[in-house]
């Protein structure tokens, strides 16, 4: 008796670093030495080989998809015989934290940004949709801050909807990494853009549980034009994490308004316990409970490995 075939159920394409660097074709890298350490973060530094052989492939393949979408909104509105405003593609960007999301965004946003039927591209963390410090300790969440019940959902999918329907002005609440909170009166307005790249860890995550009436619930994704996902092993994420934390040691903590600036002078061995307890304790949960399972909901899965650096893509099938 012959054996089954084995079906490949899986809706991605798989590629290695190498099959997605020959996707780039002939796209000009645009980027010079000094862009590339001002895209770079703070652990994180962004490398010629890596915006050729993974990002600028990325940037291609997004541009034809904005393209297309451009085409199909005017052809819909001259169908429709309505004004043709600006409807702008949005791309949804998860992941844990230290994985490199923020880093990510800005050389996506750098390289989209240089297409001629594209220009106008901006980006939204999501971080400043989380509700303040005072309402968090109200709700007794400050220990989740980071979890999906952390963020102002209604005021998040509001700023989307204004976003979609081609709004002119529509403004976003900034949030500082330094005083742990929203900024007070500061805001990012977006007029009129080209692109959107929202960047935040649980961008693809659907409601915990569907209406039984069948009424219409909106997800953040639900405006998402395309998605793509940061993945990396947790052991990775981890080491990520506390190098992250011990250079913010000798940086941002020694602010003294800096919401951290009390772990600016412990030693080297406390600073180490309490950076793996906030990270097990707080971030490896969320990853595990809310983030990771929102891996397979993206359009493009970058997996990455050792210093940051892409190893694989997967790309959801057409």
């Amino acid at each position: 008796m012959n054996p089954r075939p084995t079906v490949d159920f899986s809706p991605f394409a798989e590629y290695s670093r190498e099959e997605w660097a020959r996707l780039r074709a002939d796209t000009p890298m645009p980027l010079s030495d000094a862009e590339l350490e001002g895209l770079s973060g703070l652990i994180e530094r962004v490398s010629a080989d890596e915006v050729v052989e993974i990002y600028l492939p990325m940037s291609r393949l997004l541009n034809l998809y904005v393209e297309a979408a451009q085409t199909l909104h005017q052809a819909s509105a001259e169908f429709l015989r309505k004004a043709d405003n600006k409807m702008p593609f949005i791309i949804g960007l998860a992941g844990s934290v230290a994985v490199g999301k923020s880093t990510t965004a800005r050389v996506l946003q750098a390289l989209l940004s240089r297409w001629p039927s594209h220009p106008k591209v901006d980006l939204v963390p999501t971080d400043g949709f989380l509700y303040p410090n005072r309402v968090l300790e109200e709700k007794e969440l400050l220990n989740r801050k980071g979890f999906p019940e952390s963020y102002d959902l209604t005021s998040l999918l509001t700023f989307l909807a204004d976003v979609k329907s081609g709004r002119s002005k529509v403004r976003a609440p900034v949030y500082s990494h330094l005083i742990y909170d929203l900024m007070p009166n500061q805001v990012i307005e977006i007029e009129r853009p080209d692109i959107v790249i929202v960047e935040g860890l649980n961008v693809l995550q659907p409601a915990k549980k569907l209406p039984q009436d069948g009424e219409a619930i909106p997800f953040v994704s639900d405006f998402f034009d395309f998605s793509i996902f940061i993945d990396a092993e947790e052991d990775l994420i981890e080491s990520w994490y506390m190098e992250r934390f011990m250079r913010l040691r000798q940086t941002a903590f020694r602010d003294p308004a800096s919401y951290f600036h009390r772990y600016a002078d412990i030693s080297d061995e406390e600073a180490q316990r309490t950076g793996l307890a906030i990270w097990r304790e707080i971030n490896l949960v969320n990853l595990r409970e809310n983030v990771l399972p929102t891996r397979q909901r993206a359009d493009l899965i970058l997996t990455k490995g050792e210093d940051h650096a892409v190893e694989t893509v997967a790309l959801r099938k057409l």
